[in-house]
């Protein structure tokens, strides 16, 4: 069914990834689907594959994120669905922690995510949908994940926050929060394929389901948010890990 016919959608990062999942997902749904990431190669091959709208923009420059939004506002107009997706993994220890390893982190999942909405409410339409990609993480407590996790617990205090101040104009604002899922992410983590089965078994070990979760998994639930069966939603996060947080 198309729910979204007619919708107008912007994905960060969405040239991989949860993000290129959502992409497919939102336009299968009928929408009219823009994506954006850093790297324009990558960017121009996802557009060529998806049959959708590339921009250049890097979710961790302020400035970046201004330019990105006037060029929406000349050439779309406003948007119906924002899916704020684009986010990096990284982290250290709270002892040895650097400060380039904090602001790797923090610049695109908190500060990057954050800018992003603001400069984007103004092009939005009453009734539209905001959707943030946190994280399971958000209310865990593992050793060396303080950088990461604080990013996303961060992202989820402003979804909430914003869902109070954009209610009057009827824009609702909700998070996915995933477990682990087999996206591109997880091969650049530079392991070997022994290392990399045996990071997945531990994974799958401490999820009761049993299965590492999919980008379509998630992509479906960025579409649920953005549709009608979820207009009387705001301010939910819903996690979808197969039970890993229990």
């Amino acid at each position: 069914m198309a729910n979204l016919n007619g919708k107008k959608a912007l994905v960060t990062g969405g040239n991989s990834g949860i993000g290129y999942a959502a992409a497919i997902e939102l336009k299968a749904q009928g929408a009219d689907v823009i994506i954006t990431g850093r790297r324009e190669e990558a960017v121009n091959k996802a557009v060529e594959e998806l049959g959708v709208t590339g921009m250049i923009a890097d979710q961790g420059s302020v400035a970046d994120i201004e330019k990105l939004a006037a060029q929406v506002a000349d050439k779309f107009g406003k948007l119906d669905i924002l899916f704020i997706n684009a986010g990096v993994l990284g982290g250290a220890g709270i002892e040895g922690a650097t400060e380039a390893d904090f602001d790797y982190v923090m610049d695109v999942n908190f500060k990057g995510a954050f800018f992003t909405l603001s400069r984007f409410i103004p092009i939005l339409n009453d009734g539209a949908s905001v959707v943030f990609l946190s994280s399971n993480v958000a209310s865990m407590n593992a050793a060396n994940a303080s950088i990461y996790s604080s990013s996303k617990a961060a992202l989820n205090a402003i979804m909430k926050i914003a869902a109070v101040e954009l209610a009057p104009r009827k824009i609702r604002v909700n998070s996915v929060s995933p477990g682990p899922t087999q996206t591109e992410i997880l091969n650049k983590l530079g392991l070997d394929d022994a290392s990399r089965k045996g990071l997945d078994d531990y994974m799958i070990s401490r999820i009761p389901l049993r299965k590492i979760g999919t980008a379509e998994d998630v992509a479906k639930l960025v579409s649920f948010f953005s549709g009608e069966s979820a207009t009387f939603i705001t301010g939910a996060e819903i996690v979808i890990d197969g039970g890993m947080s229990l």
